[in-house]
This record gives structure tokens, C-alpha cells and sequence, in this order.
């Protein structure tokens, strides 16, 4: 591991660098502000979900037309100027004072952190390798809980300093000054897969390079669309509803807070695992254990009286969250091939936003028509157990097509 890292160490810097910055657009960062800013724009619990939801649904829009982009656009350019709009996206929320305003800043910064930076960075892992490339996705996307556990804290205490409008200021003069230099010499050549398994391992199922229109019309990704978007909703909810667990539970954002350490531990280790399991034995056979942990995990959320319960709840999720992402990477490139990757990628990323999206606002209302957060839960856990099963029988459809 130690050799293929050194030997590819520009090439996986790149994905790790996109996958930790994506933090600043994603849904457990931004929690981190909600009670500032609703505090601000006299929002609610159900306002604000639905401010979020209608913003990052917006993003999945815009991603699902442009995500196809990383096709035809050198990466090195096109990440360039994606981190621009990020930079931008930020020093708009820590300037405006106008809700509009704020559910535009909060559509870019879906748009750049959460869609396009991981899905550059997985369609350039999925594109450069081949035989190792469970290896390189699972690699690349240690920069998520690398971002988990070092963001949430520095966060919070330049909050504690400066307050959350000039912490936003410093994410964008981040972003400019530190990530777009890096990524412009990361990105300013590109790889040629090596390690061949045989002459066809870049061509999907059938032996051919799928289109997204063939993809959709297939009955493969229809039935895989439950699986892409329960881990996004239920792990968006649980970030973005933190504060209002920890008021129904009685626990302090403080005594929750060694949590992350947990969920990027647990996330690490299943991403690895699932990229090795991949490389050896196919991405396929991974699916109907994915949503387990999820499952047991949203449960606690139910039953759990003491602060430990959120511990073992952001674990058991990062389990699923961690070999969710290392399994989409692996999976897409062996299910459609490569010529095609960057559109296919970013109809399934623009599933997982929408996933992202729905959730604070449906959760939200419920909220607010009284079924708190671990009432809901038991309704999560059937899901993901629902469809564990049902996921058995697109296995052994798939191995039959093969």
C-alpha cells in the first residue's frame, strides 16, 4: 500500500485535497452555523430545512446538466474554477443579510462542496485507475473524515473568536489562496490507467461504454436508486438536526462533539475495507450489507439515553457512509465503463444531492408538527433494512447478466 501510494502520490493528493475541501459545503459544516443563522434571519426549525432543501435541490439541478462537464473540460481548469464559485459562495453567506441572499449562498456552496468536488474527484479516480482502483477511491476519499474531524473544531472555535461571518470570510480566502494553487499543480497532467486486468476492465457490464441515456433506460440504476440515496438523507438529517437531538436528549454540542472522531474512524475503516473487498472479490457483493450499520445506528438515535448512544450512532453510520463512497467509485466505472464516467457520475451525484436535499426539509416539518427526530428514527432503521434485503435479489440479477 505504502509503494502504490508513494508511486501515485500526485494523483490521489488531488482526490484526497477535493474530497477534505467539500467539507466547507457540506451539510455537517454548515450545521455547525444553523443556530447562528437562524437566529439571525428569524428562522425556524421547519423554515430553514425547507431553505436548505429547496437550495440544495436547486444544486442537484444544476449538477445533473453540468456534472457531465468533467467529460469534455481539462480537470485541472474545470476544478479551478469550480473552487472560484466556492470561494465566492462563502464570502456571499458572511456578507448577506437578506434570506434570498442566504438561500443562494447556500445553493453554491451545495453545488461546489457537496456535488462537484467529490464527484471531480471519484471520476478522476474512477478514469486513472483500473486493477487498483478500490485502492485509489477508498484513498482519495479519506479527505471526507479527515474534514470531519479536523473542520468541526477549528470551526467552532473561530466562531468562539472572530464569529461566524468572519469564519466564512476565512473559508474563501482558503479557498483561493491555499486549495486553487494546489489543485492547479495536481491536476496540470493527467494519468493513464495501469495495471490492466484485461483488455475490456474499462468497459462496463455487456462489454460496452454505457451512456447515461442507456443507464437510465436500464434496469440496473432505477433499482439501485434507493441504495444511492438512504445514506445521504439519513446522514444529512443527523448533522443537520445535531442541536435538536442534543435538546431532546439533554446532552451539551459539547459532550457530542468527540463523536466525529468516531464517525470518521468508523468511515476510514469501512472505506478501505470496501475498496479492497472490491478490488478482490467485485463491488457488487458489497450492496446488501451497505445500509446494515446505518440501520443499527439510526435505532440508537431512538433508544439511546446516554451521550455514548451518539457516539455509536455517528460510528455505525460511518461505517455505511465510509464503504457507501468507496462502493460508488469501484462500482460505476465496473458497471458502465469510463468513456462515459463523468455523465453517469454526475446523474448519481445529483441523486445523492437530492437525497441531501429532502431530508432536512421532510424531517424538518415533521419537527415541527411535533415527531421529533428519534421518533423518526424507527421509520429510518425499517428502511434500511427493507431495502438490505431487497438488495440481494439485484445481486443475483446482475450476477446473472454478467
Amino acid at each position: 500500500m505504502l509503494t502504490f501510494v508513494r508511486e501515485n502520490a500526485r494523483w490521489l493528493g488531488a482526490g484526497f485535497l477535493l474530497t477534505f475541501a467539500a467539507g466547507f459545503g457540506q451539510t455537517w459544516f454548515i450545521s455547525l452555523f444553523a443556530s447562528q443563522i437562524k437566529q439571525e434571519f428569524g428562522l425556524t426549525d421547519g423554515s430553514w430545512g425547507t431553505l436548505y432543501t429547496v437550495a440544495t435541490l436547486s444544486s442537484a439541478a444544476l449538477m445533473f446538466w453540468f456534472g457531465s462537464l468533467v467529460d469534455k473540460i481539462s480537470l485541472m481548469r474545470f476544478a479551478t474554477a469550480i473552487t472560484l464559485l466556492f470561494a465566492l459562495a462563502a464570502l456571499i453567506l458572511s456578507s448577506t443579510t437578506s434570506v434570498l441572499i442566504l438561500g443562494f449562498a447556500i445553493f453554491l456552496l451545495r453545488f461546489c462542496g457537496q456535488g462537484m468536488f467529490g464527484h471531480i474527484a471519484m471520476t478522476a479516480m474512477g478514469r486513472w485507475f483500473e486493477a487498483t482502483r478500490g485502492r485509489a477511491v477508498s484513498i482519495a476519499s479519506l479527505g471526507h473524515p479527515a474534514g470531519e474531524v479536523v473542520m468541526p473544531l477549528i470551526a467552532v472555535f473561530a466562531v468562539s473568536v472572530i464569529g461566524w461571518n468572519a469564519t466564512w470570510i476565512v473559508v474563501s480566502v482558503l479557498l483561493i489562496v491555499v486549495v486553487t494553487p494546489l489543485l492547479w499543480v495536481l491536476l496540470r497532467g493527467d494519468r493513464s490507467p495501469h495495471g490492466k486486468k484485461s483488455t475490456v476492465s474499462s468497459r462496463g457490464l455487456g462489454g460496452q461504454h454505457w451512456t447515461r441515456f442507456q443507464a437510465v433506460r436500464h434496469w440496473l440504476l432505477p433499482a439501485l436508486i434507493p441504495m444511492l440515496l438512504t445514506p445521504g438523507f439519513i446522514g444529512t438529517v443527523i448533522f443537520f438536526h445535531q442541536t435538536h437531538i442534543a435538546d431532546i436528549k439533554g446532552w451539551s454540542l459539547l459532550e457530542m462533539a468527540p463523536g466525529y472522531s468516531f464517525y470518521a474512524t468508523a468511515s476510514v475503516s469501512a472505506a478501505f475495507f470496501a475498496g479492497w473487498a472490491s478490488d478482490q472479490f467485485g463491488p457488487e457483493r458489497l450492496l446488501p450489507i451497505i445500509l446494515v450499520p446505518m440501520a443499527l445506528g439510526v435505532l440508537l438515535i431512538g433508544i439511546g439515553t446516554e451521550v455514548w448512544s451518539w457516539y455509536g450512532v455517528l460510528a455505525l453510520c460511518g461505517l455505511t457512509q465510509g464503504a457507501s463512497g468507496a462502493f460508488w467509485g469501484v462500482f460505476l466505472p465496473v458497471a458502465y465503463g469510463t468513456r462515459y464516467l463523468g455523465a453517469i457520475r454526475s446523474l448519481v451525484t445529483t441523486v445523492i444531492v437530492v437525497s441531501t436535499a429532502i431530508g432536512p426539509g421532510i424531517t424538518g416539518m415533521l419537527i415541527d408538527g411535533g415527531i421529533n427526530l428519534p421518533a423518526q428514527s424507527f421509520a429510518m432503521s425499517i428502511w434500511c433494512l427493507v431495502f438490505s434485503v431487497l438488495s440481494f435479489a439485484i445481486t443475483r440479477r446482475m450476477k446473472r447478466e454478467v
